[in-house]
């Protein structure tokens, strides 16, 4: 019930937060980016403050010194709305790729839109990579970092997609390392659920993957291999299989 009441509660605070700050970000299209970053990095210091006095999540990070000196290309594990802006909290500034459709939310997409996320639209087969790689050199060039969810879509606990060679395709055409990132965020804040609980979620930064050298493929199966590894150590009690081996 406690749970319960702190998930409303929540709603209701981040809904009052998002809506004049989603507007405000719109109607700042017209200032440098980088005013539009300021004004997401006070929205999403609310986000953390309600995150952690309201439904009592907290997080932690292994790995910090893993993360590169220059903008790169970040390929992690997706199991909520969590990660979409405690990432944003943990690298510097950074765009998603997400799908258009978003964009279309109310203050929300209006927000997406303003600070150039990377939107495609999935149908488009390969048309839809080459949007990533245009776009996603373009703003690894102009200094922000890229975040690809290698799986495509929210994955439950103890479960895992095949991974996509999109962000693979996109570090080797900018040169730019991958970095990749498991954490374990769906315990407590399951997809599609409205209650979260409270607890402490756990951010894992891997080595960074360099290009140079490597097939997109490889990059995949690289970052594959060390995310899926490392969700078994985050969360040994959603894999009874002792070991993890990638398919080839």
């Amino acid at each position: 019930m406690i749970a319960f009441l702190r998930s409303v509660l929540y709603l209701l605070l981040a809904a009052l937060i998002t809506a004049p700050f989603g507007l405000f970000v719109t109607l700042s299209i017209v200032l440098p980016m980088r005013f539009r970053y300021r004004v997401i990095a006070v929205w999403r210091a609310g986000f953390m403050v309600l995150c952690k006095f309201v439904l009592g999540l907290r997080y932690q990070v292994i790995g910090r010194e893993n993360i590169p000196a220059t903008p790169s290309v970040i390929l992690c594990k997706h199991q909520s709305a969590w990660e979409t802006v405690s990432l944003q909290d943990i690298f510097p500034p950074l765009v998603f790729v997400l799908k258009k459709s978003l964009l279309m939310i109310p203050f929300l997409g209006w927000a997406f839109a303003a600070v150039k996320m990377i939107s495609i639209d999935r149908s488009a087969g390969k048309d839809a990579l080459r949007q990533v790689i245009e776009q996603g050199c373009e703003r690894l060039k102009a200094g922000y970092w890229v975040v690809i969810f290698p799986e495509g879509t929210r994955i439950a606990p103890g479960e895992t997609r095949r991974f996509k060679t999109g962000g693979a395709h996109l570090a080797v055409s900018a040169g730019a390392l991958a970095v990749p990132v498991a954490h374990n965020a769906g315990e407590f804040w399951a997809r599609n659920a409205f209650v979260k609980k409270p607890g402490l979620i756990t951010v894992s930064i891997g080595p960074a993957i360099d290009p140079a050298g490597k097939t997109a493929a490889e990059i995949t199966n690289l970052a594959e291999q060390w995310i899926e590894s490392e969700m078994r150590r985050l969360a040994p009690h959603r894999y009874p299989d002792a070991a993890y081996a990638v398919a080839s």
